[in-house]
């Protein structure tokens, strides 16, 4: 048990290592594809009521709602800013359902 814990701790760590080097070195341009990376690695490690998760968004929809998000941030001078996190969210949950 213990093996299987140290394991997904260093899977854990890694998959967030590799969305930061993505989004760090693209200068935030492909942060879409690090955070469907994070987002994935997350439900496929979560177990509702013993039924496991499946993730079906891909980084190339959440690049397309990033950009509406940010035209949005702009027009609204900052303020759409503070609906972000909740449209991500959003986002996140209706791609993510069981898999059986």
């Amino acid at each position: 048990k213990r093996e299987v814990i140290l394991t997904g701790f260093i899977k854990l760590r890694w998959t967030r290592i590799l969305a930061g080097l993505i989004t760090i070195l693209t200068l935030g341009i492909c942060a879409p594809w690090g955070i469907c990376i994070m987002i994935n690695w997350k439900v496929q490690h979560t177990v509702i009521d013993g039924h496991r998760l499946a993730f079906d968004g891909t980084a190339t929809q959440l690049f397309g709602n990033w950009i509406k998000w940010l035209i949005l941030t702009i027009i609204t001078i900052g303020i759409y800013s503070f609906w972000l996190n909740i449209k991500l969210q959003q986002w996140i949950t209706k791609h993510t359902h069981y898999l059986d």
